[in-house]
């Protein structure tokens, strides 16, 4: 059932190194994402892919992780094995259409369907990444999705109050909390 991939497909942070991810499985993701829809069908995204741990030192330390997790990042054996950076060709259209949301939910559902979790990254050193990575000026970094296999357990649980922080426990288990349907439909 479709609800239930959607509800597989957490915001992981946490991989094991072994097996990494490789360059054929994030190829396959983007492969999907191309057929997805794109506003007025411009398809002005385009996608640079690391799945080596050279490229993927680099990416690394341009990203910023889990905003309610006060300084914290993943471990060195707990990284990421590889990297989707969604980009959009200025050549193509500089509006800031939705593309890359829509882009990068659907690699992520293709990426949990084959056992890969992911973590969609919006906190970008930019500059830092740009120059790392030698990105030519006419693409905009838009977002990051980080991929491997899951090391960690996510559980998802209802609200309580208005606090929407996500939390680990002591085992590690990371807690999503989740406002309730009713909340969410205007009536």
């Amino acid at each position: 059932m479709f609800a239930d991939l959607v509800a597989k497909n957490r915001s992981f942070r946490r991989f094991y190194q072994e097996p990494p991810v490789v360059l054929s499985e994030l190829e396959s993701y983007v492969a999907v994402a191309r057929i997805a829809s794109s506003g007025g069908n411009l398809q002005a995204l385009k996608f640079k892919l690391s799945a080596d741990p050279e490229t993927n030192a680099k990416v690394f330390p341009a990203l910023r992780w889990a905003g309610y997790l006060k300084d914290w990042a993943p471990a060195a054996n707990e990284r990421p094995t590889g990297y989707i950076l969604i980009l959009r060709d200025n050549e193509v259209t500089t509006n800031f259409l939705i593309d890359h949301g829509i882009a990068a939910e659907v690699i992520r559902l293709a990426a949990i369907e084959k056992g890969v979790g992911s973590c969609i990254i919006g906190s970008i050193d930019r500059v830092k990444l740009r120059a790392a990575l030698e990105i030519p000026a006419r693409y905009e970094i838009l977002i990051v999705v980080a991929l491997g296999r899951p090391s960690e357990k996510v559980v998802l649980e209802d609200l309580q109050g208005d606090d929407v922080k996500y939390w680990r426990d002591q085992a590690g288990v990371l807690h999503v909390p989740k406002r309730a349907l009713n909340d969410l439909i205007v009536k």
